[in-house]
């Protein structure tokens, strides 16, 4: 795997490959900045609050998620206008981990600044209205969808449990109970952000063991991938024909001697020709 961009991330997250601008996004949630590459032109944008997740809307904007709202952010300048409030009575939380679904939806999930025990939780952003999906969430990520529409997946990560939550086909809202997808608690491993692929396969980053894995649509693990960051946080498929992988990372909670082992924690990496990915659908606002 290559380095990617090496400017290095406190807490690098929420990957997006435009599709039309064909450019990376992706967020540092604890430096609060937006940050972009495109070949070897590069942009940052600062905050004054925590941002964690995009999608697309257009060209030349893009949905943004921070602690207290849903915004439309024009790349250009910069400008943002609130779509809508997010936990924004609650100053404990922040947003996490998110992603546009196939009709054109935005899922944010929530979670305490300190990792407070359930204190997040799961939303939808779906023609003009915010519902919340799952309650009690410690730390919300894996939100990603089948491509056959079937089912959406999510993880609490300290449950080390990757849940699979049946969808309507019609309007993409939750139906019936979610199921265990995977369960690594055997493995002791830690689920981060995820994607799908066009077979329908999820590739999971694992905080803290330095890979990615790739399970089949049955749950099974099919291939592991190697990061050199100690923490990676999520992968999205991207590149001319979306077969490039890219993984942000993260280097929040970790020790001196640890940095200096891995000296790329933070940075964000690509490795061509993985899998073949698909866009990521565009957000309806």
């Amino acid at each position: 795997m290559n380095t990617f961009d090496s400017r290095l991330n406190v807490l690098g997250e929420g990957p997006l490959w435009h599709p039309t601008r064909k450019t990376l996004f992706w967020v540092d949630i604890l430096g609060k900045r937006l940050l972009s590459r495109s070949g070897a032109d590069t942009s940052e944008w600062s905050f004054d609050e925590h941002f964690s997740a995009a999608g697309w809307v257009d060209e030349d904007t893009l949905l943004l998620a921070s602690e207290t709202a849903l915004w439309r952010f024009a790349i250009a300048t910069g400008a943002k206008e609130k779509i809508c409030a997010l936990d924004a009575e609650n100053p404990i939380t922040r947003s996490n981990d998110g992603r546009a679904d196939p009709w054109g939806g935005f899922w944010i999930g929530t979670m305490g600044k300190k990792a407070e025990p359930q204190a997040g939780a799961i939303y939808r952003y779906f023609k003009g209205t915010l519902r919340k999906l799952v309650p009690d969430v410690t730390i919300s990520n894996a939100i990603c969808f089948a491509p056959d529409r079937s089912c959406a997946y999510y993880t609490d990560t300290l449950t080390q449990k990757i849940m699979r939550q049946p969808l309507e086909a019609e309007n993409g809202w939750p139906t019936g109970a979610p199921s265990i997808f995977a369960d690594l608690t055997e493995s002791r491993l830690y689920p981060d952000g995820a994607v799908t692929d066009a077979n329908g396969n999820l590739w999971c980053a694992m905080w803290g063991a330095a890979c990615v894995i790739c399970f089949a649509p049955d749950g099974t693990e099919l291939r592991r991938i190697d990061v050199p960051a100690r923490q990676p946080t999520c992968p999205a498929f991207g590149g001319p024909d979306l077969r490039d992988l890219f993984v942000t990372s993260a280097t929040d909670g970790l020790r001196a001697e640890e940095i200096e082992k891995r000296p790329l924690n933070g940075a964000t990496f690509t490795l061509a020709g993985v899998a073949q990915g698909l866009a990521e659908p565009q957000v309806l606002l």
